[in-house]
């Protein structure tokens, strides 16, 4: 591909462990990464969960402008730019509340049906978030250890997104995190963000790149290469410092000092 004039990321697993902070290793890349093209993370979680793994370490930095930062949580179906003083919600594709009940039911009764409904638990197993239903097995605040742990293949979730989908025919289901199924509206996925972002920046898809870990035909990610956005895969977020370590002194060469 032509040297990207936009980085796009996942979040869990691709910039940091599951719904923890940046590694103050990957901050630092990242920042350095701001510094010459514009990123977009588009992921599972809510705005809250981008907030404290991502934002705040970086606006805490007086070397780091957020004007180029975009974010799209609950896996684009969410549009964030900031306005100057605060962040702005460019758009929301919000499901209604009979898609909501009909998600949760769904997802409720295939996991316990399928022995996927975990007693032991760390925080709610079902979350509504506006513009997509998320299953969690352990829940939201497991630990990374404890997610690993509970599926290191993705079948359990992959299975279960299989059965969810094929109770919901007008829906979009999809294998999110380590231990995540996340139901949107028909369409609304990482691909339909990825398209908005190209409408509001007036970039190519094609001068896009985006780098996540589950690009997989069953994962989350999977849409966005489907749309024909170059795109590199990474297990874990020291695969991906490395790939941008080496990617950033490409980008303005003239600029661009070795990362240390």
């Amino acid at each position: 591909m032509t040297t990207p004039r936009l980085v796009a990321f996942d979040l869990d697993d691709t910039l940091a462990p599951s719904k923890s902070p940046l590694d103050p290793r990957m901050v630092d890349t990242l920042a350095a990464l701001l510094a010459e093209v514009p990123v977009a993370v588009i992921s599972g979680g809510q705005f809250q969960q981008f907030d404290e793994q991502l934002v705040r370490a970086l606006r805490a930095r007086d070397d780091v402008a957020v004007d180029d930062l975009h974010l799209l949580p609950t896996c684009g179906t969410r549009y964030y730019r900031w306005s100057g003083s605060d962040w702005s919600l460019l758009y929301a594709e919000d499901l209604t509340d009979d898609e909501k009940a009909r998600a949760l039911a769904a997802v409720e009764t295939q996991a316990k049906a399928a022995g996927l409904w975990e007693t032991e638990t760390w925080g709610p197993i079902l979350e509504d978030r506006g513009s997509q239903i998320t299953f969690s097995a352990l829940g939201q605040a497991a630990p990374v250890d404890r997610k690993k742990a509970w599926d290191p293949t993705g079948a359990k979730k992959d299975r279960l997104r299989a059965i969810v989908q094929s109770e919901l025919p007008d829906l979009e289901v999809r294998s999110g995190g380590s231990t995540s199924v996340d139901i949107t509206r028909k369409g609304i996925d990482k691909a339909y963000g990825m398209q908005k972002l190209s409408e509001h920046t007036g970039i190519a898809l094609a001068d896009m790149l985006f780098v996540g870990d589950r690009l997989d035909p069953d994962g989350n990610d999977y849409p966005v290469k489907a749309l024909g956005v170059p795109c590199h895969a990474v297990r874990g977020w020291e695969d991906t410092d490395e790939f941008l370590r080496a990617l950033i002194p490409t980008l303005r060469p003239e600029r661009s000092a070795p990362l240390r």
